[in-house]
């Protein structure tokens, strides 16, 4: 059974109040794969009777698991690897002449999902970087879903994910098989902090950041909550900060206070200087 239009309707606008993502008309297949598996394990044999009961009561926990099902993105180790090479030849070579006298570097993952990219930051300054002894290094993933950061926080990922992205050289360094699971190190856990943060509600109280990673996120906000994000991400950044958008992601037309810098086949942005 397919999902009536009521249940549809309902479901968009829940989502759109709690988290501003917007479902396209069209997408009832999307809803059909991501809420089956949890209809299942409540006990129901339908998308649509899961949504069927969700209307039926009042915000619960319920509720947060369907948000949950719902705002769970892809995300894989390095992914469209052109960033990182980015990050790793440019941006924090010149970040680490200029911080010199502090030896301080932040790097925020603001989309974390289920932990790869955070990861993938801490392993490139470890293998990229020596682990930059002596220097403070803070790494920030923050995601909405409360759920799926507790897996970031653990750590283990299957042989799928592991297989995705990520480099040999990193699995056999910094991974530990466990059963049919990898298990990420501590050193590298240890260098990730995971945090629930909603972009599209009342934000906690942020360091500022050299690195913002903000990827493949935007796309699924409307313009004027994407100009809204950019503006508080601009709040969180360091004047000569970075941030890196996805590879379908502009600040053209939205934040005319960041600049693009081209960089061989990918770009990235800095706050414009002022003056």
């Amino acid at each position: 059974m397919g999902l009536a239009a009521a249940e549809f309707d309902y479901l968009c606008k829940f989502i759109h109040e709690r988290s501003a993502i917007i479902i396209d008309p069209g997408k009832e297949y999307l809803v059909e794969s991501r809420l089956t598996p949890l209809a299942y394990q409540e006990g129901l044999d339908s998308a649509q009777k899961l949504l069927e009961r969700l209307r039926g009561e009042p915000v619960n926990g319920l509720h947060r698991k369907v948000l949950d099902a719902m705002t769970n993105n892809e995300t894989i180790f390095f992914r469209d690897a052109a960033p990182f090479l980015a990050l790793c030849k440019a941006v924090v070579p010149e970040l680490l002449r200029i911080r010199a006298p502090e030896r301080r570097l932040a790097f925020w993952s603001a989309a974390a999902s289920s932990g790869q990219e955070a990861y993938s930051l801490a392993m490139l300054v470890c293998d990229d970087f020596g682990g930059l002894p002596g220097w403070e290094v803070s790494i920030l993933g923050t995601d909405i879903s409360a759920a799926i950061l507790e897996r970031a926080r653990q750590g283990r990922y299957s042989q799928l994910e592991v297989n995705r992205g990520l480099p040999a050289k990193c699995l056999t360094k910094h991974f530990a098989r466990e059963g049919v699971e990898w298990q990420i190190s501590n050193h590298v856990r240890g260098m990730v902090d995971f945090q629930e943060l909603n972009l599209a509600a009342t934000w906690p109280s942020l360091p500022s950041f050299d690195v913002v990673f903000l990827r493949n996120v935007l796309i699924y906000f409307s313009v004027e909550k994407k100009k809204e994000i950019l503006r508080r991400v601009r709040g969180a950044m360091r004047p000569d900060g970075v941030l890196f958008l996805g590879s379908a992601e502009t600040t053209l037309n939205l934040d005319d206070a960041f600049d693009r810098v081209p960089w061989e086949n990918t770009s990235y942005y800095r706050l414009r200087k002022q003056g």
